[in-house]
């Protein structure tokens, strides 16, 4: 089995929104001392309501930001995996429901102000996109993103459940900040 040791210094953790990937970074990132990168952070401007840079701005964020050595890096952007896999060392891929992810998207949304991951000022509303991405752009594609990952040519965890990513903060002595 492997061991969140195994993954080496560069961690990219991928997932459904809300499926707890920039909760799990910032517990890997406490335990082993690395950076953490919360790719939405760099994706959307601050003190926005979660407004998108251009492309070619998120791009070359994306790329300074890897050429770090030590890192974990929640987010999945698809465009950009290429290139975070050829310095990451390891993977990690969490999964949750469809009704969970929902529910955990109108309770950050709502009421999770300081919800780990937001973006600086804190400004946020609920969008019909992005639950139109959970409800139905995820699900429709959930078999092609777990295809990518298992074809991953590095060390990497899939925590196919609630429980089972429960089991992992314990097994790996993480702390939930």
């Amino acid at each position: 089995m492997t061991r969140l040791q195994d993954l080496g210094p560069r961690i990219c953790i991928f997932g459904p929104s809300n499926s707890g990937k920039s909760t799990l970074a910032e517990a890997i990132g406490a335990a082993r001392g690395l950076e953490v990168i919360h790719l939405d952070r760099l994706s959307h401007r601050p003190n926005t309501d979660w407004e998108e840079r251009p492309r070619e701005e998120f791009a070359a964020l994306h790329d300074e930001a890897i050429l770090g050595e030590r890192w974990v890096m929640d987010g999945n952007y698809s465009r950009l995996v290429p290139r975070r896999l050829e310095r990451a060392t390891g993977a990690i891929r969490l999964e949750a429901s469809t009704a969970t992810c929902l529910l955990r998207y109108f309770r950050r949304t709502l009421w999770e102000k300081d919800r780990i991951g937001a973006l600086d000022g804190r400004k946020d509303s609920v969008k019909w996109l992005m639950v139109h991405h959970i409800a139905v752009y995820t699900p429709k594609h959930r078999a092609r993103a777990v295809g990518m990952f298992e074809a991953i040519d590095l060390p990497k965890i899939r925590l196919s459940s609630g429980r089972e990513l429960d089991r992992f903060y314990r097994a790996e002595d993480l702390r939930r900040v």
